[in-house]
């Protein structure tokens, strides 16, 4: 699971929204998974929480979406995995 915190580079628009789910779909094909986007307030205009199949997957999505947006993209690890290694 990867967690995506995006500051986008020009308001939000429908032409923008068109071509994010354009690369939504490419990335589908790399096995990128789409759980949940939230648009926020605050630093980041955008948080999306994705799964894929490994870092290298994740990465290639952020850079196919660096044209219209920064992003800081984090590793995310369940509760209770980490637990279990307690």
């Amino acid at each position: 699971m990867f967690i995506r915190l995006i500051k986008l580079k020009s308001p939000y628009r429908k032409e923008q929204k068109a071509w994010f789910d354009g690369k939504h779909e490419e990335a589908l094909k790399w096995g990128v998974k789409f759980h949940h986007t939230y648009f926020t307030l605050g630093k980041y205009d955008v948080v999306s929480i994705i799964e894929a199949p490994d870092e290298r997957s994740a990465m290639k999505y952020a850079i196919a979406t660096a044209e219209e947006a920064e992003s800081a993209t984090l590793v995310a690890v369940p509760k209770d995995e980490v637990d279990a290694w307690l």
